[in-house]
């Protein structure tokens, strides 16, 4: 596989500041960096994204991906970022086909940072097969667990979301493949769909679960599906369209999974259930 020349211009994900607390004492903390990305593919201006900056190539690459717009990650010739003028420009090798027509109907997402998707996002829903995906209940346990001890921009600054992938779950593991934060959940998933387009075929197993902080909506798992997700997790609910399209890809969408409590929303036979004895719940302010 061709892979694409990369810049390596991640910058920096907090910024500290002045503030007052409630007894008027000054106080100085931290809080998320977000900054402009504008992004163009051969010179034609596509979307501005609104990032931390954490991975910033691989949110390109995802967000590509994610919209369609080129089939391999072969066709990009190099991804380059420069966060002096907030730019990045993407050379492919031939080019996006129908570009126009691909790009006219754009649709606003739900969620902090307002996610912009091209308007055929569920044209291509039917097509997708997913894995047979299966978890323990213990594994599920273990993943929210990871999820929660994990260093991270939201318990420096808070208001960011965070997104995981993990597998190797037949060999009765739960490994941490890799785990993005950024504004919105939507250049997070992105960010991870991109780091994923990279890897080398068979480096990364098979049954991937994703974990996202955020809302389960359809554009999220339409974009976990497409990665060859069959479970996705949240600490959040989920959506009405994100019921229907999880029912419709027989995908398991787990929620308000926080200590040992969740929700199963759809596809409970991925799941293998277990009389596990919960503990006492603790309060926990992770990710």
């Amino acid at each position: 596989m061709n892979k694409p020349r990369l810049t390596q211009a991640s910058a920096p994900l907090v910024r500290e500041i002045a503030v007052v607390n409630e007894h008027g004492q000054p106080e100085r903390i931290s809080i998320p960096a977000e900054r402009a990305l504008t992004v163009y593919a051969d010179k034609r201006e596509l979307v501005t994204l609104m990032t931390l900056g954490a991975f910033p190539e691989h949110l390109v690459l995802g967000y590509l991906r994610n919209q369609r717009l080129l089939p391999s990650v072969a066709d990009i010739e190099s991804v380059t970022v420069d966060w002096e003028v907030g730019s990045a420009a993407v050379k492919t090798r031939s080019g996006i086909d129908q570009i126009e027509a691909r790009t006219a109907q754009r649709v606003v997402t739900t969620g902090c940072g307002q996610g912009t998707v091209f308007g055929d996002l569920m044209d291509e829903v039917d097509q997708l097969v997913l894995p047979d995906t299966r978890i323990t209940q213990a594994q599920l346990y273990a993943i929210v667990n990871t999820i929660r001890l994990l260093p991270s921009v939201y318990k420096t600054a808070g208001s960011v979301h965070g997104c995981a992938l993990f597998g190797g779950f037949a060999q009765e593991g739960e490994h941490l493949l890799h785990f993005v934060e950024d504004v919105g959940r939507h250049n997070a998933i992105d960010t991870l769909a991109g780091w994923l387009w990279l890897q080398p075929d068979g480096a990364v197993p098979f049954d991937l679960v994703f974990y996202t902080t955020g809302r389960l909506t359809s554009e999220m798992l339409i974009k976990a599906a497409q990665m060859g997700v069959a479970i996705v997790i949240s600490r959040s609910g989920i959506t009405q369209m994100g019921h229907d399209i999880a029912q419709q890809l027989g995908l398991c969408a787990i929620g308000r999974a926080a200590n040992r409590r969740f929700l199963c929303y759809s596809a409970p036979q991925r799941l293998a259930w277990e009389q596990l004895t919960a503990p006492t719940a603790t309060v926990s302010h992770g990710v």
